[in-house]
């Protein structure tokens, strides 16, 4: 009974140090697949995607670093096959310069363009409403002017302008 005991302690003891090992290259892979970029969702992680291809590239880092791969091995052999783009936080680069400064410089196009419609849009109401002005100004003079009933001047005048007859009144 003792030896069993024994064996069964022997056991445990034996499994401890591997259960450790294996949390740490766990937490190992899960540190390094924090820093890679899904390459199907594109704004996830590599540890946050449930992408079959980010399932894959996990599996495929699992195995570099089982081989004996360091943090550095495995992230220089994912960018040679995928580009500097698999990384979450890609270098500096000439390479990279679009994936760095390309929000920017939407940004200030954007910006740019939104400034010049504004301006231009600024210039183009005054003359426009000051010519909107004068004819309501002429309409409501015209209609002050008036007798009660009577339409004001410059209405009703495209029909007899045009050359047709001037319409009358059905009942007589």
């Amino acid at each position: 009974m003792i030896r069993a005991l024994l064996a069964a302690a022997y056991v445990v003891f034996a499994l401890v140090p591997t259960a450790r090992a294996d949390d740490a290259l766990d937490l190992r892979l899960r540190h390094l697949e924090s820093g890679l970029r899904c390459l199907v969702c594109q704004n996830q992680t590599l540890a946050e995607s449930d992408a079959d291809l980010a399932a894959d590239l996990r599996l495929e880092v699992r195995k570099l670093a089982l081989a004996g791969k360091s943090d550095d091995e495995i992230r220089d052999y994912l960018v040679a096959r995928y580009g500097d783009f698999v990384l979450y936080d890609p270098p500096l680069k000439p390479v990279t310069w679009l994936l760095w400064f390309g929000p920017f410089v939407l940004l200030a196009a954007g910006t740019v363009t939104w400034i010049v419609v504004g301006r231009s849009r600024r210039r183009a109401t005054p003359g426009v409403k000051a010519e909107f002005e004068v004819a309501a100004r002429n309409l409501l003079a015209g209609a002050a002017a008036s007798p009660a009933g009577a339409a004001p001047a410059g209405v009703g005048q495209a029909e007899t302008d045009s050359g047709d007859a001037a319409r009358q009144p059905l009942d007589g």
